[in-house]
């Protein structure tokens, strides 16, 4: 499987990175070892994780997903041939079982965050440990304006990154990354560091597929061309929808079916669904399925550094796997453009 390096680092990664966020919901231990043990056969060699996980969060699983990364760890002794990324929670004060609710990304939180996530993983560093959503005000998860009457005091930004400097010296992480970034917060993280000499992020992990294009609208492709940062694209199915399992079936399990509407309406928006149905058709007259189609032309795309792909069965994470090697004839990325222009970024 092909590799690239991440930003400016000496991290080699596979194009797909293993998603784990179903861990301790959707998959069991036993599961989560079987779909780590199949990517590692299929060379991939990149998995993300979060402190959050799984999803959708909550007290009794958060952490479960890294403890069954760390026990799959200890037993296959595959640590040093992999490159582990976890993320570090901003601030939610719903959250109240990570630390008391108060999470940001101050010191003593990034710092609280980081052992535990190692104690969790059951190792001593972690390859690339991101920020999973900015402490300032920034429209995510769904939300796609700017709201200037919702500012509140974050962290500032070269205090996150001191902190994450000195965890660097100290060896428990190796390198950083952003996730749910804005153009003007990837600007700032690269000034702050050039400016004060702190680390440089590698990576960004935003959201990207067929419905969610922002990433190639709001200049971030080119800022991160010219910064060298690594786009990391997550949800590359929109958590199922562009696999045309819940148009073919509207009671297909899955996440998107098993919990309440509200934890991920963009994805249930009715022009997601038009979408779907028009992108699903053009990948059946070529020949794949709509899923195939869908990743194929996630992993093609030039920008895109790795994408991280999640899976609740073997038969599914096959198929993903799969679709790397699938190469969309010039119409058929056409096409695609044709539908976007006239559904653009339903999901964002």
């Amino acid at each position: 499987m092909e590799h690239v390096k991440l930003g400016r680092t000496d991290l080699a990664v596979t194009k797909v990175c293993l998603g784990t966020m179903t861990f301790g919901e959707q998959n069991t231990e036993a599961d989560a070892h079987s779909q780590l043990d199949y990517a590692l056969e299929r060379g991939i060699n990149f998995i993300d994780t979060a402190e959050m996980y799984p999803v959708p969060p909550s007290a009794a699983t958060q952490g479960s997903t890294e403890r069954f990364i760390g026990s799959w760890l200890r037993k296959s002794g595959a640590r040093e041939r992999i490159v582990l990324a976890t993320k570090a929670a901003g601030p939610n004060a719903n959250q109240t079982w990570i630390r008391g609710g108060k999470h940001n990304l101050d010191a003593a939180n990034i710092r609280a965050a980081v052992d535990a996530s190692l104690q969790r993983l059951q190792t001593d560093y972690i390859d690339l440990y991101q920020l999973h959503w900015p402490s300032r005000n920034v429209p995510i998860f769904g939300a796609n304006q700017f709201d200037p009457r919702k500012e509140r005091n974050g962290v500032p930004i070269e205090d996150t990154l001191a902190v994450l400097g000195e965890l660097i010296k100290e060896g428990k992480i190796r390198h950083i990354g952003v996730s749910n970034e804005s153009p003007w917060g990837v600007c700032e993280y690269i000034k702050q560091a050039e400016m004060k000499g702190l680390p440089r992020i590698a990576t960004i992990q935003n959201l990207y597929n067929l419905t969610a294009r922002a990433f190639e609208t709001t200049l971030l492709d080119e800022v991160c061309f010219r910064e060298e940062v690594s786009l990391l694209a997550y949800s590359p199915l929109a958590f199922g929808q562009l696999s045309a399992k819940y148009i073919d079936d509207p009671k297909a399990v899955g996440r998107l079916s098993i919990y309440p509407p509200t934890w991920s309406p963009r994805y249930l928006r009715p022009a997601v669904l038009d979408a779907t149905r028009e992108y699903a058709a053009l990948a059946r007259e070529n020949g794949m399925s709509p899923a195939q189609m869908a990743l194929a032309w996630c992993y093609s795309r030039w920008f895109v550094g790795s994408t991280i792909i999640g899976a609740t069965t073997l038969a599914q994470l096959k198929e993903n796997i799969d679709a790397v090697e699938t190469v969309l004839p010039v119409e058929v990325m056409k096409r695609i453009d044709e539908i976007h222009a006239r559904y653009t970024n339903p999901g964002q």
